[in-house]
């Protein structure tokens, strides 16, 4: 995987060694990123990335301006690897890890973030229990972006809040906001 654009562009992302984690693919970020691109922008934001990986979706996010990612993950494995790509990225000041099961994070803390990215396994069986989670507490500042990546088992477009749904392969992507994706 690579860095698509912005201050990091060009530079790999590794996969850990854990056969714990589906990346998602550079076609499906590329688009992700163009459709936040064309609406909003990314400058200063505050990012949260959930089931963080090899930090491959919040690497982006600074890489195009993000001033700050949390990184939750419950592998310390994987939040090794983001710290370490943090410092030889010489982004180490923009990144925070947490090492904690995605749930129980969401359930003990409150925090307000400009995009939240959520990449988990596809059988993830809190899926819904998570957009439900996000959305109805004070996860988002008012124009925030939830973004959900999951497999093609679900289908949240009917969703009151969900403001996009695209299929990528077997990925789908769905976005979620308070508002319109245009406002």
């Amino acid at each position: 995987m690579r860095i698509i654009t912005g201050k990091l562009k060009g530079r790999n992302i590794p996969i850990p060694k854990t056969d714990l984690l589906r990346p998602t693919s550079d076609r499906t970020k590329e688009s992700l990123f163009s459709i936040i691109a064309a609406r909003r922008y990314l400058d200063q934001t505050v990012v949260l990335d959930l089931f963080a990986g090899s930090g491959n979706l919040g690497f982006e996010a600074i890489s195009r301006g993000a001033k700050h990612a949390t990184f939750v993950d419950n592998e310390s494995e994987h939040l090794n690897h983001i710290s370490q790509l943090a410092e030889t990225f010489d982004v180490d000041d923009q990144v925070l890890t947490v090492l904690s099961d995605v749930r129980d994070y969401i359930d003990r803390q409150h925090a307000a973030f400009d995009f939240i990215f959520a990449d988990p396994p596809y059988d993830y069986y809190h899926m819904e229990g998570l957009i439900h989670s996000i959305m109805d507490n004070e996860w988002l500042n008012p124009d925030g972006w939830f973004i959900l990546e999951h497999d093609k088992r679900h289908d949240f477009s009917g969703l009151e809040k969900c403001v996009f749904s695209k299929a990528y392969g077997r990925t789908i992507v769905s976005i979620f906001k308070h508002s319109d994706l245009d406002s």
